[in-house]
């Protein structure tokens, strides 16, 4: 099976230099699955955007939106 590796601050569009900091700045690293987002920046940037709806407070309390981004991941053989 084929790998993508999660590109580097360094590799990456010069215009996601922000991004990148300030997503290690917050979370302590830069997490891969944004930093695959990266070859593509509109992607990553629309999806930054998204993200905080989907992960913010809601109906579902946020160990059961954890529980199911793990369900599916198991479900479709997801070793990431």
């Amino acid at each position: 099976m084929p790998t993508i590796t999660p590109l580097t601050k360094e590799k990456a569009a010069p215009e996601l230099a922000e991004t990148f900091d300030g997503l290690t700045k917050r979370l302590g690293k830069m997490p891969n699955f944004f930093a695959l987002l990266a070859y593509k920046p509109e992607v990553l940037k629309s999806f930054l955007a998204l993200y905080p709806a989907i992960t913010g407070p809601g109906a579902l309390e946020q160990r059961y939106k954890e529980l199911a981004y793990l369900k599916t991941s198991i479900t479709n053989g997801c070793e990431y």
